[in-house]
Order: C-alpha cells, then structure tokens, then sequence
C-alpha cells in the first residue's frame, strides 16, 4: 500500500508559478514511476508528468512542456512539480500518482494507476 499526499495548490495570477508537492508513505517509494495528473471541471483526468523510480527520466503532457518540471527526492519520499508561466488553462484539481509501471507508458494508464493522492486545488485567474 502506498498513501499519497499532495500541497502546494492556491489561486494565483496568469504568468505566476506554484510548486506542487507530493509526500509519500507505505510500500518501498523508489521502486514506483510516480506521476502527476490533473481533472479540470466537467473533463476528465488527464496525464500531466512522470518520472521514473530513479528520477532519471521524465515524460510531459504537450500542454505543459517547457513550463512544468517533475522531480523527486527519493531520500525524503518527495515529488514535485515546478509549474511556471501558468494559465488560466492550467486550472484543475492536481493529483499525484504512484505505479509499478513504467513512467514512459504512464500517460495511458490513467483508468488503471494503483494509487493517487486526495488532490490540490489550483486556480489561476486571468
């Protein structure tokens, strides 16, 4: 069992950047692709970021690349993600993920991650 815990969400401003965090506890955290992902009203969840179990390799939705950065500290059970220049676009509800699988296939795994976080609401107003 894993339990993930997400903070950092807010309201803030077009242009403005957050840091989202992630702490995890349970079952042995380096060995799991963590990943973040992110429900919007009324849309569905959708991929954000991964990165794998040694933090070496990351994957990003089109929509945020170049703007957000995944990274985590194995040493704490963290992960995060670095959003920069945000829209009004990037508002929705973020949840933090863990899987056995690999980060690279995560993107297609939403319907089937083993475990998510609670979510952290972020806003950003034009």
């Amino acid at each position: 069992q894993v339990h993930l815990v997400e903070s950092g969400g807010g309201l803030v401003q077009a242009g403005d950047s957050l840091r989202l965090s992630c702490a995890a506890s349970g079952r042995a955290f380096t060995w799991n692709t963590m990943g973040w992902f992110r429900q919007a009203p009324g849309k569905e969840r959708e991929f954000v970021s991964a990165v794998s179990w040694t933090g070496g390799s990351t994957a990003y939705a089109d929509s945020v690349k170049g703007r957000f950065t995944i990274s985590r500290d194995n040493a704490k059970n963290m992960i995060y993600l670095q959003m920069n220049s945000l829209k009004p676009g990037d508002t929705a509800v973020y949840y933090c993920a863990a899987d056995h699988r690999n980060y690279a296939s995560l993107r297609d795994l939403v319907s089937t991650i083993e475990y998510w976080g609670q979510g952290t609401q972020v806003t950003v107003s034009s």
